[in-house]
């Protein structure tokens, strides 16, 4: 059992790991500048939320994590609710059944947010969570603003249309199907 647990928060790390774009693409400087119109803002920000979404989660993360750091009931308290996170929404493929009934996952996600409400009141640290947790968003929202998207790479499973681009068919038979040009 054990063993098992280990191995997949070691799965799970890997696949994180390898979801996070580079950070030398993230953090690339020559790609800063400002937006020329509230629309290119628009649509940088939603081209930057999808395509750095992990980085921006695990910047959050560190942040939230270190405002807690002078707390460690706060630290402890999280840890048991991340571990609760883990083992009952995102490590389990079927349904979660208790006492022979089946559980629907809105249930279980509003009673863990539930749970993690009520360990920020408890342990005293739902101001400073809320307003660490702003100013992540603040930073993340500016960096999605001023980061340029001209460089960026997506494939076509990442992007908000799907296959519809894709000009081959896949093995799905992709948006166009079997059609090829004249």
């Amino acid at each position: 059992m054990a063993n098992r647990v280990i191995s997949g928060f070691k799965e799970t790390a890997k696949t994180i790991a390898g979801a996070a774009r580079p950070w030398s693409e993230f953090l690339d400087l020559s790609a800063l500048n400002f937006p020329s119109s509230v629309s290119d803002a628009t649509t940088r920000v939603t081209q930057n939320l999808t395509h750095f979404q992990i980085n921006y989660s695990i910047i959050l993360y560190f942040l939230l994590a270190f405002s807690l750091i002078t707390r460690p009931i706060a630290i402890l308290a999280f840890i048991a609710v991340g571990l609760a996170w883990y083992f009952l929404y995102f490590a389990r493929e079927e349904s979660l059944e208790i006492f022979g009934f089946s559980v629907n996952d809105s249930v279980v996600t509003a009673f863990l947010a539930g749970l993690t409400m009520a360990s920020l009141v408890s342990t005293g640290v739902w101001f400073r969570a809320f307003t660490t947790v702003g100013f992540g968003v603040l930073i993340v929202i500016l960096h999605a603003t001023l980061r340029g998207t001209d460089d960026l790479v997506t494939d076509d499973l990442e992007s908000t249309y799907g296959a519809m681009l894709s000009t081959v068919a896949d093995d799905n038979g992709g948006a166009r199907g079997d059609y090829s040009g004249l």
